[in-house]
């Protein structure tokens, strides 16, 4: 009698050992953090019930983390625990109380970068780029970029050894800070300084309206302009160019630090403010242009060489542009082959741009002016 039979396959693991059985339970994944309760305390390792899912285990290395000790861990203690394996060899869900302790700490950074908390932390170290700070355990990234006004190094021309000098000074110190990337896959901790009291700062500035005078303090000179404090704790940059209505080559020329002065405001561009001291004064320049015409032939100094040209001077109010196509009538690869810082030539005036102080000048039309007649003198 032939007969057929069905084979019924063995249960391979305890997962499916309780499946067979009828109980309901609960697969974990790896990197999952569980709640348990301790069950055990041994040398190296513990025990723990992990309801609805069966039995973890935690042992060796994975045993420490800052916020669970295993000195201080006894039964029936509650504790939180990340999974490493969700079945080994025995059949237990292999857990970690290291792997989930960083994942606590992760997710209190996740919540204060979302709460924009006020942190206070230690400058541990400086780079070139910025400052490492420490927050929860983690070593996180303040960059240049993200400093308070108080904190940001001006320096001229900015000489990138006299920064990292600077940022050096602020080792030890403890600085308020906000977290603005918290990414614990790439384990990234970035943090701002300058984000801390932002809505407060934007109120102010809110406050302001363009044309305002400000009284301030020079808190900064570089190669492009000056930074003044004034207000609350408003800071604001003159650029070189609204500084002075005459062509200057440095701003230190005219301002140092803690200087007191005054400016317009004539931008505000969310947090940034732009000021000018020149608009305050009148423009010499507009007066003194009546005295010049297009087709004129006048003396002036080459006071720069530019690849493109030459700055010449008429007087101390007016600067003219002779442009490398007007230096001569043959093709000009360097205005030095034509003429020198210090020369004194006549120019011709071609253009002149009263609104946009510019005026354009020419040597060679001057040069290729055909001989003035001789008046003959009678003796």
């Amino acid at each position: 009698m032939n007969t057929n039979t069905t084979a019924i396959a063995e249960p391979k693991t305890m997962q499916e050992l309780l499946a067979q059985e009828g109980v309901e339970i609960k697969i974990p994944k790896i990197s999952d953090v569980l709640e348990g309760t301790v069950l055990s305390v041994g040398k190296n390792e513990v025990y723990v019930d992990l309801e609805g899912i069966g039995l973890g285990v935690v042992r060796g290395r994975e045993l420490y983390d800052e916020a669970v000790r295993i000195a201080t861990l006894k039964v029936g203690d509650k504790v939180l625990a990340s999974v490493l394996e969700p079945e080994n060899k025995d059949g237990n869900v292999e857990l970690s109380f290291r792997a989930a302790g960083q994942e606590r700490v992760w997710q209190t950074l996740n919540e204060q970068l979302k709460t924009k908390e006020a942190i206070k932390t230690k400058i541990l170290e400086a780079n070139k780029g910025g400052l490492m700070v420490e927050i929860n355990g983690v070593v996180g990234f303040l960059p240049v970029s993200q400093l308070s006004s108080e904190h940001y190094p001006r320096v001229e021309e900015g000489d990138k050894n006299k920064i990292l000098e600077i940022l050096r000074s602020y080792i030890g110190k403890v600085f308020d800070v906000q977290i603005i990337t918290a990414d614990s896959t790439d384990e990234k901790l970035i943090v701002s300084e300058k984000a801390v009291g932002e809505d407060e700062l934007r109120a102010k500035i809110g406050k302001l309206q363009l044309g305002n005078l400000v009284d301030g303090e020079v808190t900064g000179v570089v190669d492009f302009g000056i930074f003044i404090k004034f207000g609350e704790g408003l800071e604001g940059l003159v650029h070189i160019s609204e500084l002075s209505w005459n062509r200057i080559d440095h701003p230190r020329e005219l301002y140092k630090v803690g200087q007191k002065i005054q400016a317009q405001i004539i931008s505000i561009d969310r947090d940034r403010i732009s000021l000018s001291v020149k608009r305050l004064q009148a423009d010499p320049w507009l007066e003194s242009i009546k005295k010049y015409q297009v087709g004129q032939v006048v003396f002036g100094k080459v006071t720069k060489l530019m690849p493109f040209g030459a700055f010449v001077e008429l007087d101390p109010e007016i600067y003219g542009l002779v442009h490398s196509v007007e230096l001569s009538s043959e093709e000009v690869s360097d205005p030095s082959e034509i003429v020198k810082v210090g020369d004194v030539k006549e120019f011709k005036i071609i253009s002149i741009e009263p609104q946009e102080h510019r005026l354009g000048l020419s040597l060679r039309a001057v040069v290729a002016l055909p001989p003035q007649p001789v008046t003959p003198t009678s003796e």
